[in-house]
């Protein structure tokens, strides 16, 4: 970020940025379907604005503005599962920045105002997905500090035996 640049307010999200935000997941899950995400973004689109306002209402919603413009957003959420754990967790499920105003620290300050959000609520360890193929993206949280901590495989069950002469090249 440049010292000049105008700084980004991140702030919690009301009900009138749910509308403007379901417009940046479908950019987001559209852009993530190059790097082999199978989540379809206009089909999605209805089911993700309830989604985002549930997350509003939990204040798990924020936005970045800059200028008075949304030009970001982050979602997360306290990991509420069923098995007795040694940590509470949460979940950053999305960050999207508009693609102008990437490379001027939104992403940071979105993923900082994130991870205190979840600090003040007890959360010990944030977790997060990222696609593997999306290398500026895992870049992007190693510098942050985030480190492996599982990883998903996956096997075309369509595909056996494409998958079955791959696994024969590479044992």
């Amino acid at each position: 970020m440049h010292p000049n640049d105008p700084q980004p307010t991140i702030e919690l999200a009301s009900r009138d940025d749910i509308a403007p935000l379901t417009d940046r997941w479908v950019r987001l899950a559209r852009d993530q379907r190059q790097y082999g995400s199978a989540i379809r973004a206009d089909a999605n689109r209805e089911p993700m604005r309830e989604t985002l306002g549930a997350y509003q209402v939990s204040d798990g919603l924020f936005v970045a503005r800059l200028e008075g413009s949304i030009v970001g957003f982050a979602t997360v959420s306290v990991e509420r599962g069923s098995l007795e754990l040694d940590e509470t967790r949460g979940m950053l499920s999305n960050i999207y920045v508009d693609p102008p105003y990437r490379d001027r620290g939104i992403g940071t300050a979105l993923l900082e105002a994130a991870e205190a959000s979840l600090a003040d609520r007890g959360v010990d360890t944030m977790l997060l997905e990222v696609m593997a193929a999306n290398e500026s993206a895992r870049r992007f949280y190693r510098h942050k500090g985030y480190d492996a901590r599982r990883v998903t495989m996956s096997r075309s069950l369509e595909n056996r035996a494409e998958n079955d002469t791959h696994s024969k090249e590479d044992g």
